[in-house]
């Protein structure tokens, strides 16, 4: 279903770029600027199973995107200078944002030299319990569990289920399936929970994959000292915030931006929802950001940025930079706002 949901997409970016639709649309749609999304950027893996595929993009993809942007004559900025414009209605000049969520060592090691050849700054968002060394990059843990076996057994919601992974099209359905159910459990701490039981079953420790993939406080300090880099918070465990009593969620924005302003010793003033869908991140969300004293909140809603986000400044909608589509002629099409307002139904805010 999912790979179907992809070949949708696809063939919708690829009608709009042979068509030439793009070019018609982008003077509606352009809107004022765009916040671009990324979390890997890392050479290109040969594995047949890549369930996060979509997470990752090569360093050659985002140099073509920071081309494509300079030739089209558009600033790229800080969240900072962003929020300057917003709050200024400074509309005058299309702009850029290239944000990346989670805090990935590869941040630093690929994306880092590619932003340096063009000068163009970037913002990373952080999850304090990564960069602490015991948080949970669920997603990558069940990739690597499900790669490593040929049958998962496991109880979710009070529900044993057995699946097939002996093919890597197998492991795909099971990988899919398993998300799918932890992603729908109903409370906050039910996710963690039944990943902590698979884990226990099939010896895996969750905690080494972060300390593995993320920057720990030490290299964060030294990267944050870049003057093309600005350090945003994630909440402290990457969980999904509208499944919180409303307290708890009020903790996870409040203390890991302390955490992080702590050991940087620098302002954090912009956020990015885990997750930041509709199910994850709404109006209470939106506003538990404003009361933090957050100036900007990120979401991962799709949408290009136009002057009535500016009224919203803790529920901006984002472009994904998605793994799955690394071809130079979206990019194009990504920049027109074509595709977003498609998406969206032609909405230009969606803040609700």
């Amino acid at each position: 279903m999912k790979q179907f949901r992809h070949n949708i997409i696809r063939a919708g970016l690829d009608a709009l770029y042979f068509t030439g639709a793009y070019h018609v649309l982008r003077p509606i749609f352009s809107g004022i600027g765009t916040i671009f999304m990324l979390h890997n950027v890392k050479p290109a893996r040969p594995d047949a199973f890549q369930p996060n595929r979509h997470l990752e993009v090569t360093p050659d993809f985002l140099r073509a995107t920071l081309r494509h942007l300079r030739a089209q004559d558009i600033d790229i900025i800080t969240m900072d200078e962003l929020h300057r414009r917003l709050t200024a209605r400074e509309f005058g000049r299309r702009f850029a944002c290239i944000t990346l969520d989670d805090g990935y060592r590869d941040n630093r090691d690929f994306a880092l030299p590619v932003f340096e050849e063009f000068q163009a700054p970037f913002t990373v968002y952080v999850a304090s319990d990564f960069a602490q060394g015991n948080g949970r990059l669920w997603w990558i843990t069940l990739e690597r569990l499900i790669a490593q076996t040929d049958t998962i057994e496991t109880e979710i919601g009070g529900v044993e289920v057995r699946l097939d992974a002996s093919t890597p099209a197998a492991k795909q359905d099971a990988f899919d399936q398993l998300h799918d159910l932890m992603r729908a459990l109903p409370n906050g701490d039910d996710l963690p929970r039944a990943m902590s039981a698979l884990c226990a079953r099939y010896r895996t420790d969750q905690t080494a994959i972060g300390r593995e993939l993320c920057l720990p406080w030490d290299e964060l300090r030294s990267f944050a000292e870049h003057p093309l880099v600005t350090i945003g918070c994630h909440s402290i465990t990457h969980c999904i915030l509208a499944k919180q009593h409303e307290a708890l969620a009020a903790h996870e924005l409040t203390i890991s931006r302390a955490r992080i302003e702590a050991h940087l010793q620098r302002d954090v003033l912009h956020l990015a929802y885990p997750y930041g869908d509709r199910a994850s991140a709404g109006p209470r969300e939106y506003e538990l950001a404003r009361q933090a004293g957050y100036r900007t909140a990120v979401t991962t809603r799709p949408g290009m940025l136009f002057a009535g986000v500016a009224d919203h400044l803790t529920a901006l909608p984002r472009v994904s930079l998605n793994g799955n589509y690394q071809d130079d002629r979206i990019l194009p099409v990504l920049t027109s706002g074509a595709a977003t307002a498609m998406w969206n139904r032609f909405r230009r805010v969606d803040a609700a």
